[in-house]
C-alpha cells in the first residue's frame, strides 16, 4: 500500500512530525549551544570526544548518536537501533537536557534523519563535518542525492540567526558565534564551507598534528581526523587550547569502535566498520598501529606468522548493494582468514548477501585469504576463536556494540558482538 502513496505525502508527514514535536516541547534548542555532527564515518566518535571537552570543561552537556543518550551525568544505551531519532524523540530529548541544566547539547546527525526532516526546528549552533564516502546510495538513489541531503543541514545553519544565551556561557563568556569545522583534506569540504555562508569557519588537516601537538592514543590515521574535528570544535567553542590538547591525549575509546574485547594469547577487537572506506581504514590501522606482522603483507610469509582473521558481513533489506563486492576485495587484500557471517538480513536472503560479497574476491589477483561461510553470526565468532593462534588478531566487524540484530518479519534479536565474543571465548578456553 506504502507504494502507492505520493512521496511528497511522506515528506509532509515528517515535516509536520518535527514542528509538532518542536511546539510541544517549547523550542528546547533556543535555550542550548547545539553542535551537529555529520558526515559518513567518524560521527560518534567526534560526538564523544566534543562532549568530553566540554565536561572537563566544567560544562554540563546532553549528547546522542548512535551508541547511547547523555544528558549530564545520565546516560542509557542507544537501543533504537536508529541514530538521529523521530517521533517527537529529538525534540523531547533537548527538553530534558534544558530541564537538567545542560547548556550544550552534541548531536550525530545523519542523512536519512534530514531526508525525514528531524534537523529541522533544531537551532543549531555548530556543525562538523568528518568525510563524505559512498553511503546510502539506493535510499538518497545516487551519491548526490546523498550529499545533497547532508549539505541541507549547512543550509539550515547559514540561514540561522544568533542567540541570545545567558552570560554564563563559555566559561563566563556570552557565546553568540555560529561556526562550521571542516576537513580540509575531504574534497567535499569546500562544497559544504560554501553552503554554510558567512558563518565563523575551521579547517583541519592532518597537517596540523605536529603544529597544534595534538597527541592521543587511540588507533588508526582515521581517529586522528577525529581528534582533529574535536579540537577545532573545542576552539570555535572558546575552550583554551591547552584543556583540549590534555584531554584528547587522555581520552578513550568508546564502545565498539575499535574496542578489545580480548587481550591474553591472541586478541580479539569489534568495530562498527560497516562501509568500504571505514572497513579498509580499521583493518589498516591494526596492521600499523598494532605492529604485528599480518602475513598476507609479507612476502614468502609462513605459518608462524601471526594472522588476522576477519568475521564480517553486510546488511541487508536491500541496503546498499553495490559495497558488497568491494567489502568482499577489500577483506580478500588485508585479511588472512576471512569468515562470512550474517549481520543484518531483514527480509533478504542471507545466503544472498554472502555471495554478493564473494564476488570480490576475485578482483584480488593473488588471494592469499582463506574464507569460510558460516551464517550464524555466533558460530562464526567461535570458529574465529577456535582458529585463533598466539599474537593473532580476530577483528569482528560490521555492529560494533549494536543490541540488535534485524531479522526476517520486523523482528530484532537481543544482540551485542562483545558479549557473544566473551560467551565463546570462555567455552573454548574456559
Amino acid at each position: 500500500m506504502k507504494r502507492f502513496i505520493p512521496k511528497f505525502v511522506f515528506r509532509i508527514y515528517h515535516y509536520l512530525l518535527a514542528l509538532t514535536g518542536a511546539i510541544l516541547y517549547g523550542f528546547p534548542s533556543k535555550k542550548l549551544v547545539v553542535i551537529g555532527v555529520t558526515g559518513t564515518n567518524g560521527k560518534s566518535t567526534v560526538v564523544h570526544l566534543i562532549s568530553e571537552i566540554l565536561e572537563k570543561s566544567g560544562q554540563k552537556v546532553a549528547s546522542l548518536s548512535s551508541i547511547r543518550f547523555k544528558i549530564g551525568d545520565k546516560e542509557q544505551l542507544n537501543m533504537l537501533k536508529m541514530t538521529m531519532p523521530g517521533r517527537m524523540k529529538l525534540q523531547k530529548f533537548l527538553r530534558q537536557a534544558v530541564k537538567a541544566g545542560c547548556k550544550y547539547a552534541v548531536i550525530e546527525v545523519t542523512s536519512e534523519g534530514i531526508k525525514q526532516y528531524r534537523h529541522k526546528f533544531i537551532d543549531f549552533d555548530g556543525v562538523v563535518f568528518t568525510n563524505l564516502t559512498k553511503e546510502h546510495i539506493e535510499a538518497h538513489k545516487g551519491f548526490e542525492n546523498y550529499k545533497k541531503a547532508k549539505g541541507k543541514l549547512f543550509k539550515a545553519l547559514a540561514k540561522s540567526k544568533k542567540k541570545n544565551l545567558p552570560r554564563d556561557f563559555a566559561e563566563g563568556k556570552i557565546f553568540r558565534g555560529k561556526f562550521v569545522v571542516l576537513n580540509a583534506d575531504d574534497k567535499h569540504s569546500e562544497h559544504f564551507s560554501k553552503l554554510a555562508g558567512n558563518v565563523k569557519k575551521y579547517f583541519y588537516s592532518l597537517k596540523d598534528l605536529e603544529k597544534i601537538n595534538l597527541q592521543i592514543s587511540l588507533p588508526g590515521e582515521f581517529n586522528k581526523y577525529n581528534a582533529l574535528a574535536a579540537y577545532f570544535t573545542g576552539l570555535a567553542l572558546e575552550i583554551e587550547k591547552n584543556k583540549i590538547l590534555e584531554v584528547l591525549k587522555q581520552a578513550k575509546g568508546i564502545p565498539g569502535r575499535m574496542e578489545i574485547v580480548i587481550n591474553a594469547l591472541f586478541t580479539v577487537m569489534v568495530d562498527y566498520a560497516h562501509t568500504p572506506d571505514a572497513l579498509e581504514k580499521v583493518y589498516r590501522a591494526i596492521i600499523s598501529n598494532f605492529k604485528f606482522l599480518i602475513s598476507n603483507q609479507i612476502p614468502n610469509s609462513n605459518d608462524q606468522n601471526p594472522k588476522l582473521i576477519c568475521v564480517l558481513g553486510s546488511c541487508g533489506g536491500g541496503r546498499d548493494k553495490w559495497k558488497r563486492p568491494i567489502i568482499g576485495k577489500i577483506a580478500a587484500k588485508f585479511c588472512d582468514k576471512i569468515i562470512l557471517t550474517n549481520e543484518d538480513p531483514y527480509d533478504e536472503n542471507p545466503f544472498s548477501i554472502l555471495t554478493d560479497i564473494e564476488k570480490g574476491f576475485s578482483q584480488i589477483l593473488n588471494p592469499k585469504s582463506e574464507i569460510l561461510k558460516i551464517l550464524d553470526r555466533r558460530e562464526a565468532i567461535n570458529k574465529a576463536l577456535s582458529l585463533a593462534k598466539e599474537n593473532d588478531i580476530v577483528i569482528i566487524t560490521g555492529k560494533g556494540c549494536e543490541p540488535w540484530m534485524c531479522v526476517a518479519h520486523g523482528k530484532k534479536i537481543a544482540w551485542d558482538d562483545r558479549r557473544i565474543v566473551k560467551e565463546e571465548y570462555n567455552k573454548i578456553y574456559g
